[in-house]
């Protein structure tokens, strides 16, 4: 009796955790830097197989009972395939579909009642899919494992300056949006001028010619909010970077200097984009906290307002000077996948019509700082360009030295107000890598911090057309190059 009772204890935890633990390897290892953190390993090992576990064997001992005798053997197969099937469908598509957990029911349903025989094949089917999965798993583990922040460290003493000038600083970052010199010629062709006209007459000082270093936001921002190269941490990735989020939502260079520079750290966003992994929030505040970015999430399907938080931070903001990170997700770039995008000229169409809806925010937030606070240094820095001339976004892993492609990923819009007279460095301006180390210069009057500027290159990780890895694309001066690191 006890051997029968521990067999059926057996199979029934057996069959719950063969139901959830492909799942959560699959969507892990296919998402992992968006769930790499402590928080999301407490969750799935809670939700894809504890949570398994506890129902599975409730419903196994309410089946045993006398009056469900006829339908006990139904019980664990059921169980199985529905919460398998259930699993997969949310690690593909996050969110609560009726119609598909309907047929899930459905499918789990017939299976029970005509195959429930081969319920243990199905259980070591599910195992051995686990065990495949984990492979795919191990390679990610151990980059995380080896991951140093190594490269982060910087060559001079920049994080004990102190600033002579302590204005408030904005940065507006409209992701996607390519400069003003890219805009009205090659692939985009856009004539229309109304912001470019708009911050000229605002004496903004625009960087026509001004380009990103890396080719995605995560790449890009953790240059940026370092002022180092990473080149991509040496992989083949450039959508999703080891580690990114939490340097760039973390305690970065950037941050930290003006902290400790008395400024108070405001962070703004349209989407928890940054947030999905749930970083330490190294910022003092943020319209977005943990508990509003879900734990399967990409994080791009939420939205808030970044206006009123910020106008509301304005009319209340006390005697410390402030930095604020206001993140704006439009124009964008064009589709990233082959399998959805609409061809060359129907993503440059949907770009353009984002790029009407950014202006006008620009020219709102704009507006907002310039009347609330005429002294603060405004930079408006998009990432990296918007694609446009490409099929999809990930066809600029295919070896190109096409001039107008290769600005169309780097151009990246700049334009800075300086409130009080253009400082002298602004000429060394022309990569995101040293645009805040250069800014740092100007508020502690400290030229010496010029003498360590990075080097200006852009990357790209080349996967198809030429050898594998890392290559510059455009070196210091501008020109189109091909040079594997």
């Amino acid at each position: 009796m006890k051997s029968s009772v521990k067999r059926s204890l057996y199979s029934t935890v057996m069959a719950a955790l063969a139901a959830g633990l492909y799942p959560l390897l699959f969507y892990v290892s296919n998402n992992y830097t968006l769930v790499n953190s402590w928080s999301h390993l407490v969750y799935f090992i809670s939700v894809f197989l504890l949570a398994p576990v506890a129902i599975f064997c409730l419903l196994k001992v309410v089946a045993s009972l006398s009056i469900f005798e006829k339908i006990e053997k139904f019980v664990l197969p059921f169980l199985n395939l529905f919460v398998f099937l259930f699993f997969l469908k949310t690690a593909l598509y996050a969110g609560f579909q009726i119609w598909m957990v309907l047929g899930i029911g459905v499918v789990a349903l017939l299976y029970t009642f005509f195959f429930y025989k081969y319920f243990l094949k199905v259980v070591v089917f599910q195992v051995l899919l686990a065990v495949v999965a984990s492979f795919y798993l191990i390679p990610n583990s151990i980059d995380q494992f080896q991951y140093s922040k190594e490269w982060m460290q910087q060559p001079d003493a920049i994080a004990a300056i102190q600033f002579k000038k302590k204005p408030n600083v904005y940065l507006i970052q409209p992701d996607g949006y390519v400069n003003f010199s890219e805009l009205k010629k090659g692939f985009y062709n856009v004539k229309e001028r109304k912001l470019e006209d708009f911050l000229q007459q605002e004496n903004f000082t625009l960087y026509p010619n001004f380009r990103s270093n890396y080719a995605s936001t995560l790449s890009s921002n953790s240059s940026l909010f370092t002022m180092k190269h990473h080149y991509y941490l040496n992989t083949n990735k450039f959508t999703e970077m080891l580690d990114a989020r939490n340097i760039i939502i973390g305690e970065n260079p950037v941050v930290t200097i003006f902290k400790n520079n008395g400024y108070t750290t405001n962070f703004l966003a349209e989407r928890p984009y940054l947030l999905a992994n749930r970083p330490k929030m190294g910022y003092d505040s943020s319209n977005y906290v943990n508990k509003d970015v879900g734990y399967i999430t990409t994080g791009l399907k939420e939205k808030k307002d970044v206006i009123e938080p910020l106008r509301q931070f304005l009319e209340n903001q006390g005697e410390q000077p402030a930095f604020h990170f206001i993140e704006i997700f439009e124009p964008g770039h064009i589709t990233v996948d082959e399998k959805n995008h609409e061809g060359t000229e129907k993503e440059r169409e949907n770009w353009i019509s984002k790029l009407e809806d950014t202006n006008k925010k620009l020219l709102e937030i704009v507006s907002l700082l310039k009347e609330k606070d005429p002294g603060g240094i405004i930079i408006i820095l998009a990432d990296h360009g918007g694609f446009v001339g490409f099929q999809y976004m990930h066809q600029a892993y295919e070896k190109t030295q096409d001039r107008d492609k290769l600005y169309s990923i780097f151009g990246a819009n700049l334009a800075i107000y300086w409130p009080e007279e253009i400082p002298e460095a602004h000429e060394h301006i022309q990569t995101s890598v040293n645009v805040f180390r250069i800014l740092f210069s100007y508020l502690s009057e400290d030229s010496a911090l010029l003498h360590t500027l990075q080097e200006e290159g852009s990357y790209l990780p080349i996967l198809y057309g030429a050898r594998k890895g890392i290559y510059k694309v455009i070196d210091d001066t501008g020109k189109i190059v091909f040079m594997k690191r």
